[in-house]
């Protein structure tokens, strides 16, 4: 197989297992990272064919998609076991996608790496991460808000995880994006505030 048909392969592994996902990672989430990834590799002159495989494959065997159990290495191993690649090209693979995660806290060490890392973040961000964040928020019967106990609601998410996201992208490309995004986030609470005190 060549990169194409293994990029393509991959494409299909992951519509396959992702459709109908209802958590926020479904396959239309990944294939969103593997476009801001594609565009961003391009701009910061990175290995186009490391970075698009790993976006593809990033959220394979994810803990919060297997009930608290990362099986990450063990499933990419097996799909790119079974297309012929080398050894070496399937550990930076699972090397990148180890380091991708916001949970895992994994700083990355290669620039493909740092690339699927941003273009996943960017996709918790703006529109879209909002939307991401009510759906896996509904998955884990967490509340929209509740003043009384917010710690434990979708609204605390924005505070834990997604206005942090801006000030930790890695690359140039990534940081411009985030920008924007965020400011819609924070016109986003302002607007909830506002609306839940009237």
């Amino acid at each position: 197989m060549n990169k194409q048909e293994i990029l393509i392969a991959a494409g299909n592994y992951i519509k396959k297992g992702f459709t109908g996902e209802t958590t926020g990672h479904d396959f239309y989430h990944i294939q969103r990272v593997v476009k801001t990834a594609r565009k961003i590799a391009s701009e910061e002159n990175a290995d186009l064919f490391l970075v698009e495989l790993a976006a593809w494959l990033h959220d394979v065997g994810d803990y919060k998609l297997h009930d608290g159990m990362d099986k990450s290495e063990e499933l990419i191993s097996e799909f790119l076991f079974e297309l012929n690649l080398p050894k070496e090209t399937i550990s930076k693979i699972i090397e990148i996608v180890s380091q991708v995660s916001f949970s895992k806290g994994n700083a990355p060490t290669s620039l493909e790496a740092k690339i699927v890392q941003d273009a996943d973040r960017l996709d918790a961000l703006g529109a879209i991460g909002l939307a991401r964040t009510f759906a896996y928020g509904g998955s884990k019967q967490r509340e929209i808000y509740n003043p009384e106990n917010p710690e434990e609601t979708s609204i605390q998410h924005f505070y834990d995880k997604l206005l942090k996201l801006k000030g930790l992208m890695n690359t140039n490309s990534a940081k411009k994006i985030a920008e924007e995004r965020h400011q819609f986030l924070e016109e986003f609470l302002e607007r909830f505030y506002e609306e839940w005190e009237s």
